[in-house]
């Protein structure tokens, strides 16, 4: 069976969300950041860098394949299984357009707002200000792709779509709020209503223990 270290943080969403909606039988193992649980040694092992999502599949085309990036997750259960992602042309193409626009783009920008605005050891207005303009901004962009398109890619729902919801998903992290983009907010509606992404949010969000 896949394993799947995850606690419930924007990452670590998206590899339930696909594996719900791929209908793959996966356990979930907890990874409790708030505790530092990512920097113990036994998971440093599986990734080195510290961060969830870690997938494990026994079943690799080389055996078993620990994996981690999520990313490089999607795309891997995407190939794996056919699904969530088409296999060549423009479709293929715009897939990979918008995954790598949200890992150098959207993704880290609201990172970095979230962390300026609550967690940064002094009060950084410069970065504060940088980086939740530029929150904004790439939601902006986003608004103005989901104005020509029923998902982000194109007329399917495609692991593009669940790289971007992780992070909208917890957007009050970056202080982003949808009022503004009416694209994003009719797009984030209609992912979240999806059943496997409401059973994916329902197994994260119990990770988390309740007198936290």
């Amino acid at each position: 069976m896949l394993e799947v270290y995850a606690f419930a943080t924007p990452n670590s969403v998206k590899v339930p969300i696909a594996l719900e909606e791929l209908g793959l039988d996966y356990a979930l193992r907890s990874v409790n950041v708030r505790q530092g649980e990512q920097k113990a040694l036994d998971f440093l092992a599986l990734n080195p860098n510290g961060k969830v999502p870690v997938l494990i599949d026994p079943d690799g085309p080389d055996g078993r394949l620990v994996l981690t990036e999520s990313a490089a997750i999607l795309i891997y259960l995407a190939e794996k299984t056919g699904m969530l992602m088409p296999s060549a042309g423009e479709g293929r193409a715009r897939v990979f357009e918008q995954l790598f626009f949200h890992a150098s783009g959207l993704g880290p920008a609201f990172g970095q707002s979230g962390f300026f605005q609550r967690f940064a050891a002094e009060p950084q207005p410069i970065a504060i200000e940088r980086f939740s303009t530029e929150a904004k901004r790439t939601v902006s962009v986003l608004d103005r792709v989901l104005a020509e398109r029923r998902f982000v890619a194109g007329d399917a729902f495609t692991i593009a779509d669940i790289a971007h919801f992780g992070w909208l998903w917890r957007r009050a992290f970056a202080g982003v709020a949808l009022d503004d983009t009416p694209n994003v907010a009719r797009w984030y509606a209609e992912v979240e209503a999806r059943p496997g992404v409401q059973r994916a949010i329902e197994r994260v969000s119990a990770l988390v223990p309740q007198d936290h």
